[in-house]
Order: structure tokens, then sequence, then C-alpha cells
């Protein structure tokens, strides 16, 4: 085997982030792409980065530091797979100083110089980037990141539906306008649950291979964000009941109030001030999503320059906007707008009160939903 070198970054690999299920697909699918197809698990070092305590940490550590050591069996390419990793973040067996302390020896074997047949994997759900450690791996590593989208910012499905139509497409399955972006709604930012609700439509589906909305509903569970999203059309509905269960359900669940107010709530009350709004003043096509899209993209720049957009700025995140399309007769212009004034009065209460959340929610909705006698 030839002398060790200092690494290049396509020996090293660290593949991170809070979407659990790419990340150890992403891992494994590298894993499989270094391995030489005749040698099987056989040339790899796998070893588990799950560790109970900052102890258990070092002992990770040094059996990665021998790995790394160890020259392959049968010759070739051997990979080493630090997999699932709990420990490189601040929180946890991270924590400890002999976590700290055995990645930094891991980097001083990585730094001191691999075999030119040796490839190191690392996977993991976070890692402390105000560490130096993290300074120190990212110059010597191919990093990749693999995140769920927040749900409490406007426009997170569009990162997700892409991902759903590039899975669908290879699937060769086709859905009825409006239908993926239910499943979306539906399944929310979980990757692993996207996947199964795929496979459940696709065993549904048989030879036919078109999934309508009615397919999707009566088909997908709901997510999180699904619960946020069937919150979002009680309130659309204008009901006071079902969104009170709905809340009470969603913080007996542990959920935190600023974060319902911020995902759930605010974007559908925003939602629909923005749709009346426009309704009031344009003509919009109802009867379909394409044709709302392009009756949008009809109107002069100044009616729908605040209207929120796609990430990539090729055109208007209209979805939300569409669903809430036939719930505006439920409102009055000027109801609406006030329920988004007392959206942000709440908000306050939520960050400079003593108040119970729980409380101030269900006032907002109340004071939202009531209809006047």
């Amino acid at each position: 085997m030839p002398p060790p070198k200092k690494p290049t970054a396509s020996q090293v690999t660290v593949i991170l982030g809070s979407d659990e299920a790419r990340v150890k697909e992403a891992a494994l699918m590298l894993v499989r792409s270094l391995t030489p197809p005749d040698a099987g698990d056989f040339s790899n070092d796998i070893i588990d980065g799950t560790a109970d305590n900052a102890d258990h940490a070092g002992t990770i550590c040094s059996n990665v530091c021998m790995a790394l050591q160890t020259l392959p069996f049968f010759g070739g390419t051997k990979v080493v797979w630090l997999k699932n990793a709990n420990f490189l973040g601040d929180s946890g067996p991270g924590r400890g100083q002999d976590a700290v302390n055995g990645f930094e020896r891991i980097l001083n074997v990585v730094e001191g110089g691999l075999g030119t047949d040796v490839r190191f994997v690392i996977s993991a759900n976070t890692i402390d980037k105000r560490r130096s450690s993290y300074k120190r791996i990212s110059k010597i590593a191919n990093i990749e990141v693999f995140d769920k989208p927040d749900t409490s910012k406007a426009g997170w499905e569009q990162a997700v539906l892409a991902d759903a139509s590039r899975k669908v497409k290879a699937m060769g399955i086709t859905f009825e306008t409006g239908a993926l972006e239910l499943l979306v709604q539906m399944a929310g930012d979980d990757t692993r649950q996207m996947e199964n609700e795929l496979e459940k439509i696709d065993l549904y589906l048989g030879e036919r291979r078109r999934a309508g909305l009615k397919t999707v509903q009566g088909l997908v569970s709901m997510s999180r964000a699904g619960v946020l999203w069937d919150l979002g059309n009680a309130i659309g509905k204008r009901d006071l009941p079902r969104a009170l269960d709905l809340l009470g359900t969603l913080m007996y669940q542990g959920q935190n109030a600023i974060g319902l107010l911020l995902a759930a709530i605010v974007p559908r009350v925003r939602s629909l001030l923005l749709i009346k709004d426009l309704g009031s003043r344009y003509k919009l096509n109802k009867f379909n999503y394409a044709g709302f899209c392009t009756s949008l993209e009809g109107l002069p720049s100044t009616a729908t320059g605040h209207l929120p957009r796609k990430k990539d700025g090729s055109g208007f995140n209209a979805y939300p906007l569409f669903l809430a399309l036939p719930e505006t007769g439920n409102f009055t212009l000027e109801e609406l707008h006030a329920a988004y004034k007392a959206c942000l009065a709440a908000n306050v209460k939520l960050v400079t009160s003593s108040l119970d959340p729980k409380l101030v929610l269900e006032r907002l909705l109340v004071g939202m939903l009531s209809r006047s006698r």
C-alpha cells in the first residue's frame, strides 16, 4: 500500500442534516458506490456512531482511528463509515470532553494522511460549527447537507414539491392538478413519510398511473405538518369548534405556541387576506389551479408585487392562495384585516408576556372565527 499522504476532499465525505431519511439514504448510496463490485462489505469498516454518553463516544472514535490506520484485507479500496454519529453536536453525548477529544483524534489521523485507497464517510444529524473541529473538517472534506425545510416559513412547500415530483416521475405516476400539492401539505417535511405515502399510492393505483385529489385525501396519513394544515383549513372554513379542538391536540402534544401561530394560523389568514383583496379588485379564475395561476400572471405588477413567490423566483407560490379562494366568502375584507392585526398582537403577547400560551391562541381563534350576530 502506498505511504499515507494528505487527504483530498474526494477521500473524506461528511453527510449532515436534520432530514434523517435523506442523510441515511445519501450515505448508504455513497458507500455502495465507493465499494468495489467484487468486494462486498468485507472491505469496509462500518462503525455505529450512536453513543450512549461521552465516554462511549470516545471509544467509538478510537475504533474509527484504528479502522483508518488498518490496511484492507483484500487490497483495493477500503471504506470506513462512521454511521449515525450523534456526538458531533453540542447536545447529549457531544457535550462531554471525551467526545470532543475523540473527534479531534480522528481529525489528527486524517490530517496525518490516509492511504490512497482509503475513503472515509461520516453521516450525522448535526455538527457544532462553533468548534475548531468543524473548521478542520471543512478544509479536508466534501460536506453535503440535507436539512428539512422550515415549515414556519412561506414557500417551504416548493423544495418538498420538487423532490416529490422527481420521485413520482421515476415511479411513472401522474397527479391530477393540485393533487401532488395536497400530498405535500398533508405529508409535510417528513421525507420518510412522503416515500411511504408514494409507495402506498403506487400500490393502490396498480396499472392506473394517475392519482386524483380523492385518492390523496383517502390514502394519505396526516403528519404534524398535515395537522397544522388541517388547523388552517378549520380557520378557512370558520369552524371554531374544530379549530379549538385541533389547537388543544397540538398543544397537548407539546407543540410550541409561537410555532403554531407562525406555521398554521398566520399563513392561512395571510392567504385569505391576499386573495380576498385581489378578488375584490380583479377577476380571477376560480375553477382550476392552472387557470388560477394564469390569471395571477396576467395581473399588473402593482397588484402582485407583495404576493409570495417561489424560492427560485420562477413564479408565484400560488397553491396556498388557490386553496384559500373558496374560503374567502366566509369573511369580509374588514374581518380579515382585523384578524391579521390580531395575529400580530398575539405574537407580541406570546413573546413579551407571561400569559398562558394556549389561552392567547384560544382568544385569537375565538376573536377571528366567532360570527357577529
